[in-house]
Protein backbone atom coordinates (compact mmCIF):
# COMPACT_ATOMS: atom_id res chain seq x y z
CA UNK A 1 0.00 0.00 0.00
CA UNK A 2 1.73 3.15 -0.99
CA UNK A 3 0.87 6.27 0.78
CA UNK A 4 0.32 8.14 -2.59
CA UNK A 5 -2.74 6.03 -3.31
CA UNK A 6 -4.42 7.29 -0.06
CA UNK A 7 -6.78 10.18 -0.49
CA UNK A 8 -6.01 11.04 2.86
CA UNK A 9 -6.86 14.95 3.20
CA UNK A 10 -9.95 16.00 0.79
CA UNK A 11 -10.63 19.48 0.46
CA UNK A 12 -13.54 19.66 3.00
CA UNK A 13 -10.73 18.06 5.85
CA UNK A 14 -8.49 20.61 4.20
CA UNK A 15 -10.57 23.28 5.52
CA UNK A 16 -12.06 21.99 8.41
CA UNK A 17 -8.03 21.62 10.00
CA UNK A 18 -7.74 25.36 9.31
CA UNK A 19 -10.86 26.43 11.27
CA UNK A 20 -9.77 23.99 13.97
CA UNK A 21 -6.71 25.72 13.93
CA UNK A 22 -8.46 29.12 14.21
CA UNK A 23 -10.61 28.27 16.94
CA UNK A 24 -8.46 26.14 19.35
CA UNK A 25 -7.01 29.13 21.29
CA UNK A 26 -10.35 29.67 22.66
CA UNK A 27 -11.43 26.25 23.92
CA UNK A 28 -10.58 24.65 27.48
CA UNK A 29 -10.68 21.05 26.95
CA UNK A 30 -10.32 18.51 23.89
CA UNK A 31 -12.22 15.62 23.61
CA UNK A 32 -10.74 13.05 21.23
CA UNK A 33 -12.78 10.27 20.66
CA UNK A 34 -9.87 7.20 19.10
CA UNK A 35 -11.05 3.66 18.36
CA UNK A 36 -10.51 1.17 21.26
CA UNK A 37 -9.15 -0.98 18.39
CA UNK A 38 -6.63 1.00 17.15
CA UNK A 39 -5.73 3.36 20.21
CA UNK A 40 -2.21 4.77 18.11
CA UNK A 41 -3.26 4.42 14.72
CA UNK A 42 -6.59 6.40 15.31
CA UNK A 43 -5.23 9.05 17.23
CA UNK A 44 -4.72 12.65 14.65
CA UNK A 45 -1.64 13.38 14.83
CA UNK A 46 -2.78 17.30 14.27
CA UNK A 47 -4.74 16.69 17.57
CA UNK A 48 -1.70 17.05 19.63
CA UNK A 49 0.32 19.43 17.66
CA UNK A 50 -2.79 21.93 17.43
CA UNK A 51 -4.01 21.31 21.11
CA UNK A 52 -0.33 22.69 22.60
CA UNK A 53 -0.92 22.41 26.84
CA UNK A 54 -4.56 22.16 26.69
CA UNK A 55 -5.90 19.03 28.28
CA UNK A 56 -7.83 16.27 26.17
CA UNK A 57 -10.00 13.54 27.28
CA UNK A 58 -9.41 10.60 25.28
CA UNK A 59 -12.65 8.22 24.75
CA UNK A 60 -11.44 4.81 23.59
CA UNK A 61 -14.65 4.02 21.94
CA UNK A 62 -16.09 1.01 20.30
CA UNK A 63 -14.29 -0.80 23.49
CA UNK A 64 -17.19 -3.59 23.25
CA UNK A 65 -15.28 -4.84 20.25
CA UNK A 66 -11.18 -4.26 21.82
CA UNK A 67 -9.63 -6.61 23.76
CA UNK A 68 -10.68 -5.61 27.37
CA UNK A 69 -7.22 -6.60 28.82
CA UNK A 70 -5.35 -4.76 26.17
CA UNK A 71 -8.07 -1.53 26.58
CA UNK A 72 -6.71 -1.55 30.21
CA UNK A 73 -3.02 -1.52 29.03
CA UNK A 74 -4.21 1.29 26.86
CA UNK A 75 -6.28 3.44 29.38
CA UNK A 76 -2.76 3.34 31.47
CA UNK A 77 -0.31 3.83 29.08
CA UNK A 78 -2.28 7.21 27.85
CA UNK A 79 -3.21 8.68 31.50
CA UNK A 80 0.55 8.46 31.63
CA UNK A 81 1.08 11.21 29.05
CA UNK A 82 0.96 15.00 30.39
CA UNK A 83 -2.74 16.44 30.64
CA UNK A 84 -4.79 13.38 29.28
CA UNK A 85 -7.41 11.16 31.11
CA UNK A 86 -8.67 8.38 29.59
CA UNK A 87 -11.90 6.73 29.65
CA UNK A 88 -13.06 3.49 27.34
CA UNK A 89 -16.53 3.99 26.24
CA UNK A 90 -18.81 0.67 24.98
CA UNK A 91 -22.01 0.59 22.63
CA UNK A 92 -24.24 1.19 26.06
CA UNK A 93 -23.05 4.98 25.91
CA UNK A 94 -25.87 6.57 27.64
CA UNK A 95 -24.92 5.03 31.42
CA UNK A 96 -21.63 6.84 30.88
CA UNK A 97 -21.71 9.94 29.53
CA UNK A 98 -22.14 12.11 32.71
CA UNK A 99 -18.09 10.93 33.26
CA UNK A 100 -17.17 13.29 30.19
CA UNK A 101 -19.21 16.20 31.67
CA UNK A 102 -17.61 15.42 35.31
CA UNK A 103 -14.19 15.12 33.85
CA UNK A 104 -14.77 18.23 31.84
CA UNK A 105 -15.46 19.91 34.75
CA UNK A 106 -12.61 18.18 36.91
CA UNK A 107 -10.11 19.55 34.56
CA UNK A 108 -11.34 23.31 34.57
CA UNK A 109 -12.14 23.53 38.22
CA UNK A 110 -12.07 27.58 38.22
CA UNK A 111 -14.95 27.98 35.20
CA UNK A 112 -16.55 25.12 37.19
CA UNK A 113 -17.30 26.77 40.10
CA UNK A 114 -17.37 30.12 39.17
CA UNK A 115 -20.73 28.72 37.23
CA UNK A 116 -18.45 29.80 34.13
CA UNK A 117 -19.12 28.09 30.34
CA UNK A 118 -16.39 25.36 29.73
CA UNK A 119 -15.97 25.30 26.01
CA UNK A 120 -15.46 21.57 24.62
CA UNK A 121 -14.10 21.09 21.26
CA UNK A 122 -14.56 17.14 20.23
CA UNK A 123 -13.09 15.74 17.69
CA UNK A 124 -12.28 12.19 16.06
CA UNK A 125 -10.83 10.32 12.88
CA UNK A 126 -14.04 9.36 10.19
CA UNK A 127 -15.73 6.66 11.27
CA UNK A 128 -14.78 6.69 14.89
CA UNK A 129 -18.49 6.55 16.10
CA UNK A 130 -18.44 10.56 17.12
CA UNK A 131 -21.84 11.42 16.07
CA UNK A 132 -23.80 8.69 18.19
CA UNK A 133 -21.42 10.06 21.42
CA UNK A 134 -22.44 13.39 20.57
CA UNK A 135 -26.43 12.63 20.04
CA UNK A 136 -25.96 10.42 23.77
CA UNK A 137 -24.25 13.41 25.87
CA UNK A 138 -26.59 15.68 23.90
CA UNK A 139 -29.82 13.51 24.96
CA UNK A 140 -30.85 14.18 21.35
CA UNK A 141 -30.06 13.96 17.37
CA UNK A 142 -28.29 17.40 16.93
CA UNK A 143 -25.09 14.93 14.56
CA UNK A 144 -25.71 12.69 11.69
CA UNK A 145 -24.06 9.43 12.01
CA UNK A 146 -23.88 6.22 9.57
CA UNK A 147 -20.92 4.02 8.56
CA UNK A 148 -19.38 5.67 6.20
CA UNK A 149 -16.43 7.73 7.28
CA UNK A 150 -16.38 11.18 6.98
CA UNK A 151 -20.19 12.15 7.10
CA UNK A 152 -20.14 15.07 9.12
CA UNK A 153 -19.30 18.12 6.91
CA UNK A 154 -19.36 21.34 8.76
CA UNK A 155 -19.04 22.74 12.50
CA UNK A 156 -21.80 22.98 14.63
CA UNK A 157 -22.70 24.27 18.47
CA UNK A 158 -24.18 21.96 20.79
CA UNK A 159 -24.76 22.94 24.56
CA UNK A 160 -24.88 20.41 27.19
CA UNK A 161 -26.07 20.43 30.33
CA UNK A 162 -23.27 21.44 33.03
CA UNK A 163 -22.38 24.79 31.67
CA UNK A 164 -20.82 23.21 28.95
CA UNK A 165 -20.40 24.40 25.15
CA UNK A 166 -19.61 21.30 23.09
CA UNK A 167 -17.73 22.55 19.35
CA UNK A 168 -18.32 19.23 16.87
CA UNK A 169 -15.71 19.35 14.10
CA UNK A 170 -15.95 16.96 10.84
CA UNK A 171 -14.25 13.86 10.85
CA UNK A 172 -10.08 14.78 10.07
CA UNK A 173 -7.44 12.37 8.87
CA UNK A 174 -3.96 14.06 8.38
CA UNK A 175 -2.73 15.45 5.15
CA UNK A 176 -0.32 11.75 5.03
CA UNK A 177 0.00 8.63 6.73
CA UNK A 178 3.85 7.72 7.59
CA UNK A 179 3.42 4.65 9.31
CA UNK A 180 2.08 2.08 7.08
CA UNK A 181 0.83 -0.40 9.90
CA UNK A 182 -1.50 2.02 10.50
CA UNK A 183 -2.76 2.73 7.44
CA UNK A 184 -3.36 -1.12 7.09
CA UNK A 185 -5.01 -1.26 10.69
CA UNK A 186 -6.87 1.90 9.84
CA UNK A 187 -8.35 -0.07 6.54
CA UNK A 188 -9.03 -3.09 8.56
CA UNK A 189 -11.28 -1.59 11.30
CA UNK A 190 -13.16 0.80 8.27
CA UNK A 191 -11.54 3.79 9.37
CA UNK A 192 -10.96 4.69 5.90
CA UNK A 193 -12.71 3.85 2.61
CA UNK A 194 -12.58 0.76 0.85
CA UNK A 195 -11.75 2.23 -1.84
CA UNK A 196 -8.40 3.64 -0.31
CA UNK A 197 -6.40 1.06 -0.54
CA UNK A 198 -4.99 -2.82 -2.13
CA UNK A 199 -8.29 -4.99 0.10
CA UNK A 200 -5.99 -7.88 -0.77
CA UNK A 201 -3.32 -6.79 0.85
CA UNK A 202 -5.35 -5.40 3.97
CA UNK A 203 -6.52 -8.73 4.30
CA UNK A 204 -3.48 -10.35 4.35
CA UNK A 205 -2.12 -7.99 6.97
CA UNK A 206 -5.16 -8.49 8.95
CA UNK A 207 -4.60 -12.99 8.89
CA UNK A 208 -0.82 -12.26 9.45
CA UNK A 209 -1.41 -10.32 13.18
CA UNK A 210 -4.20 -12.37 14.40
CA UNK A 211 -2.55 -15.52 13.34
CA UNK A 212 0.30 -14.83 16.05
CA UNK A 213 -2.40 -12.21 18.44
CA UNK A 214 -5.40 -14.27 18.23
CA UNK A 215 -4.76 -17.96 17.25
CA UNK A 216 -7.92 -19.50 19.24
CA UNK A 217 -10.07 -17.34 18.04
CA UNK A 218 -9.13 -18.21 14.22
CA UNK A 219 -9.40 -21.87 14.96
CA UNK A 220 -12.83 -21.76 17.15
CA UNK A 221 -14.18 -19.50 14.30
CA UNK A 222 -12.99 -21.11 11.05
CA UNK A 223 -13.21 -24.87 12.63
CA UNK A 224 -9.65 -25.13 12.15
CA UNK A 225 -7.93 -27.96 14.36
CA UNK A 226 -4.23 -26.88 13.64
CA UNK A 227 -3.92 -23.04 12.19
CA UNK A 228 -1.90 -22.66 9.19
CA UNK A 229 1.27 -20.57 9.42
CA UNK A 230 0.83 -18.27 6.87
CA UNK A 231 -2.12 -15.80 5.19
CA UNK A 232 -2.71 -17.85 2.10
CA UNK A 233 -2.56 -21.16 3.50
CA UNK A 234 -4.81 -19.50 6.14
CA UNK A 235 -7.71 -18.22 3.35
CA UNK A 236 -6.71 -21.79 1.65
CA UNK A 237 -7.76 -23.84 4.64
CA UNK A 238 -10.54 -21.23 6.41
CA UNK A 239 -12.43 -21.13 2.65
CA UNK A 240 -12.66 -24.61 1.85
CA UNK A 241 -13.98 -25.19 5.29
CA UNK A 242 -16.45 -22.67 4.80
CA UNK A 243 -17.41 -24.31 1.30
CA UNK A 244 -15.73 -21.38 -0.91
CA UNK A 245 -15.38 -23.01 -3.92
CA UNK A 246 -15.26 -22.24 -7.48
CA UNK A 247 -14.72 -24.29 -10.84
CA UNK A 248 -12.52 -27.05 -10.55
CA UNK A 249 -12.73 -26.93 -6.63
CA UNK A 250 -10.36 -23.81 -6.91
CA UNK A 251 -10.70 -22.02 -2.90
CA UNK A 252 -11.94 -18.75 -3.38
CA UNK A 253 -9.79 -16.99 -1.17
CA UNK A 254 -10.50 -13.85 -2.07
CA UNK A 255 -14.42 -13.97 -0.60
CA UNK A 256 -13.04 -15.48 2.14
CA UNK A 257 -10.63 -12.65 2.81
CA UNK A 258 -13.58 -10.02 2.48
CA UNK A 259 -14.92 -12.11 5.24
CA UNK A 260 -12.18 -12.33 7.42
CA UNK A 261 -12.44 -8.57 7.28
CA UNK A 262 -15.94 -8.06 7.80
CA UNK A 263 -16.02 -10.63 10.70
CA UNK A 264 -13.47 -8.26 12.59
CA UNK A 265 -15.36 -4.87 11.99
CA UNK A 266 -18.65 -6.69 13.17
CA UNK A 267 -17.24 -8.14 16.08
CA UNK A 268 -18.45 -11.58 14.94
CA UNK A 269 -14.14 -12.77 15.47
CA UNK A 270 -14.30 -11.81 18.87
CA UNK A 271 -12.79 -8.83 20.94
CA UNK A 272 -9.67 -7.52 19.16
CA UNK A 273 -6.94 -4.96 19.68
CA UNK A 274 -4.84 -4.49 17.05
CA UNK A 275 -2.27 -2.95 18.39
CA UNK A 276 -0.46 -2.84 21.62
CA UNK A 277 2.03 0.17 23.17
CA UNK A 278 5.16 -1.57 22.08
CA UNK A 279 4.26 -2.24 19.23
CA UNK A 280 3.78 1.15 18.71
CA UNK A 281 7.47 2.33 20.13
CA UNK A 282 8.79 -0.04 17.41
CA UNK A 283 7.21 1.41 14.69
CA UNK A 284 7.42 5.13 15.95
CA UNK A 285 11.36 4.06 15.76
CA UNK A 286 10.94 2.84 12.29
CA UNK A 287 9.06 5.58 11.14
CA UNK A 288 11.62 8.50 12.97
CA UNK A 289 14.33 6.41 11.06
CA UNK A 290 12.49 6.57 7.90
CA UNK A 291 12.66 10.64 8.07
CA UNK A 292 15.93 10.92 8.60
CA UNK A 293 16.42 8.78 5.47
CA UNK A 294 14.35 11.11 3.56
CA UNK A 295 15.76 14.36 4.74
CA UNK A 296 19.45 13.04 4.11
CA UNK A 297 17.84 11.99 0.54
CA UNK A 298 16.32 15.74 0.07
CA UNK A 299 19.97 17.19 1.09
CA UNK A 300 21.56 14.96 -1.00
CA UNK A 301 19.41 16.11 -4.28
CA UNK A 302 20.17 19.69 -3.14
CA UNK A 303 23.52 19.79 -3.03
CA UNK A 304 23.82 17.81 -6.36
CA UNK A 305 21.45 20.63 -7.80
CA UNK A 306 23.90 23.48 -6.35
CA UNK A 307 26.66 21.52 -7.60
CA UNK A 308 25.15 21.25 -11.42
CA UNK A 309 24.24 24.84 -11.26
CA UNK A 310 28.08 25.71 -10.57
CA UNK A 311 29.24 23.55 -13.30
CA UNK A 312 26.99 25.47 -15.18
CA UNK A 313 28.16 29.06 -14.44
CA UNK A 314 31.90 27.93 -15.59
CA UNK A 315 31.09 25.98 -18.34
CA UNK A 316 29.38 29.41 -19.34
CA UNK A 317 32.51 30.98 -18.51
Amino acid sequence: MSNASIQWFPGHMNKARNEVKEIMPQMDVIIEVIDARLPYSSENPMVAALRGEKPVIKILNKADLADPELTLVWLNYLEQQNGVKALSFDDNKAADVHRIVELCKRMMPNKAESGRQIKAMIMGIPNVGKSTLINTLAGRTVAKTGNEPAVTKSQQLIKLDGGIMLYDTPGMLWPKVENENSGYRLAATGGIRDTAFDFADVASYTAEYLITAYPNLLKERYKMDELPKTDWEFFEVAGRNRGLLKKGGIVDTYRMSEILVNELRSGTLGRITMETPAMMEIEEGVVAEQRLAAEAKRIAKEEEKRLRRLRTRKNRK
